[in-house]
């Protein structure tokens, strides 16, 4: 466990970003994906989110689509990270350098910022999640743009993207754990409708994977769609991991909520914290790895 001072915060609020617009070296970007609920189990319907960002959006900002980049469509999985090499060449087309202060958005409940948050986190690059999205910055009364009138970026240091640090979990990590043949914990970031296996699946199969607990990344929100207090962060964290052992290994359906998941566990002191990248999208496409669709089956 550790405390972050103030500088190393992953959150910008509203107010605080509302004053720094325009400023030269201030990179903003909304990073929605629009992904329907199911309406039967396989149900996995992500769209674009560049059509609503072009209707409102926080003035400068330009939207980054996850669909098309900072991701790898040769997995077969819709958002697994990049090759170093891809993710390189798209840090440098959004103008990103060492100067460039990068602040992410979504119109959502942070999950995608959170994901892009922990991709550039992975890489080496800091950024800063806005607090309570598009939505908390229009209820703060704060002015929104329209239309894709926004100029190009200056081209950026794809260089900056270093080797992925020790922050990702794949699916042999994620057995040995659960299996008990390597150290960790695993943790499901899903509501817990969806952890029991009790509500419909974008997914193959229901349920949750043997061993798992489970803390859902939206109840790490508060009231207005902010992060709770560190505090409150902290307790629902340790709540669940009483008696947990390192790492603390997040997974979801499709390794986005997980992501802000594992920024609700940095908040809280966490510091070896990973992200199974397949989730449940990998899992449970794969018949002989086991779910638990059992209510509370392994808590």
């Amino acid at each position: 466990m550790c405390e972050l001072s103030t500088a190393e915060l992953p959150l910008i609020q509203a107010e605080d970003l509302a004053r720094d617009l325009g400023r030269p070296s201030l990179v903003v970007l909304d990073v929605t994906v629009d992904l329907a609920p199911a309406r039967f189990d396989g149900d996995y319907r992500p769209e674009s989110g560049a059509g609503p960002w072009r209707a409102a959006h926080v003035p400068g900002s330009r939207h980054v689509d996850l669909l098309t980049s900072f991701s790898d469509p040769g997995t077969g999985l819709h958002f697994s990270r990049p090759t170093r090499e891809r993710f390189a060449a798209d840090v440098a087309a959004l103008g990103i350098s060492a100067t460039t202060d990068v602040v992410v958005y979504d119109r959502g409940s942070m999950t995608w910022a959170a994901r892009f948050w922990w991709l550039l986190r992975s890489v080496g690059i800091d950024a800063r999640v806005l607090d309570g999205g598009l939505a908390h910055w229009q209820a703060c009364g704060l002015p929104v743009e329209s239309g894709s009138a926004v100029p190009a970026p200056t081209p950026g240091d794809g260089g900056l993207v270093h080797d992925y640090r020790p922050v990702w979990a794949d699916r042999a990590d994620v057995l040995a754990v659960s299996e008990g043949r390597a150290p960790g914990t695993l943790v499901c970031a899903l509501a817990p409708a969806q952890f029991a296996g009790t509500e419909q699946s974008r997914y193959s199969r229901r349920g949750h994977i043997p061993g798992s607990r489970n803390l859902s990344a939206k109840s790490l929100l508060d009231d207005t769609g902010r992060v709770r207090d560190v505090a409150a962060v902290r307790a629902a964290a340790d709540g669940v991991l009483v008696g947990a052992s390192a790492p603390v290994v997040v997974y979801c359906g499709g390794g986005v909520s997980a992501c802000l998941a594992a920024l609700g566990l940095v908040l809280a002191g966490y510091d070896d914290v990973r992200v199974y990248d397949g989730s449940l999208e990998e899992w449970s496409a794969d018949a002989s790895l086991p779910l638990v669709t059992a209510p509370g089956g392994d808590q």
